[in-house]
């Protein structure tokens, strides 16, 4: 390939991203101004907020429980090697609620979430469902999408908060029970040692990952092409680009509150 042709390859390249990115922008500016005018249909906001919310909480439990006791495990016997391993309720404190709480819970959410609000939009693309709202004189955007976005901002800040107590509360089984950590004062330590600011940033990853997965299933469910190889390759992406961007977002978001 002489160099002409590798520029223009590279060229096609960067205004294909572009592209798509400035579609996905348009996108999500559409989905913000749904959301804040009427009509609203409360009837789909409930129930995204039943799908979107309640019914994850086992996969986040499980998921918070079982990384904080691994993370206990972890910790003290790294610390072991430093005459450390009174730092376990310090440092299983500050994992969850700063990184892993948030991290993991957007991931489980990209996972069953954005999967399935993908396929079901897909599908009913493919089936002219979303034709026949538009003949029945109602916006797909306003009947489908906004009210999942709206749910998932609400909800998934919520599972976060509970994935960190549940995530916390695994490191301290863990550490009371195997480890000999005194209750009162694991308690004690865990306490003392989270900030406000910790707390904050958490729920705040928590809104924006809901928003990029919700918004990540809802896009790619619309864009979706026909017939079941069409409905199984938009969940696909769906799935990809809203892990991806969870964690570009976390990354963004760790430096914008923990950078001073």
């Amino acid at each position: 390939m002489n160099p002409l042709s590798l520029l223009a390859h590279l060229g096609r390249v960067v205004l294909t991203a572009l592209a798509a990115l400035g579609r996905l922008s348009l996108f999500a500016v559409s989905t913000l101004t749904h959301m804040l005018r009427p009509p609203f249909y409360p009837r789909e906001f409930f129930s995204a907020l039943l799908n979107v919310g309640w019914l994850s909480l086992p996969v986040v439990g499980l998921t918070a429980v079982f990384t904080g006791g691994a993370l206990a495990l972890q910790i003290y016997s790294g610390g072991a090697r430093f005459n450390a391993e009174a730092v376990v309720p310090q440092i299983v404190a500050i994992g969850i609620v700063r990184e892993l709480g948030p991290v993991l819970v957007g991931l489980m959410i990209a996972a069953r979430v954005t999967s399935s609000i993908a396929a079901e939009i897909a599908t009913m693309k493919v089936t002219e469902q979303i034709d026949a709202l538009v003949t029945l004189s109602t916006h797909p955007m306003k009947y489908l999408v906004a009210p999942r976005v709206a749910a998932a901002l609400i909800t998934v800040p919520l599972l976060v908060a509970v994935g960190d107590i549940i995530g916390i509360a695994g490191g301290y089984v863990v550490a009371t029970q195997n480890l000999g950590f005194n209750p009162a004062a694991y308690i004690k330590n865990t306490v003392d040692f989270l900030e406000l600011k910790d707390v904050v940033s958490s729920l705040v990853k928590g809104c924006a990952f809901g928003g990029i997965a919700a918004t990540m299933g809802c896009y790619y469910g619309m864009q979706s092409g026909r017939g079941a190889q069409g409905v199984g390759a938009a969940t696909k992406s769906s799935v990809e680009a809203a892990a991806i961007l969870i964690l570009a977002a976390n990354f963004v978001l760790t430096g914008v509150f923990f950078s001073l």
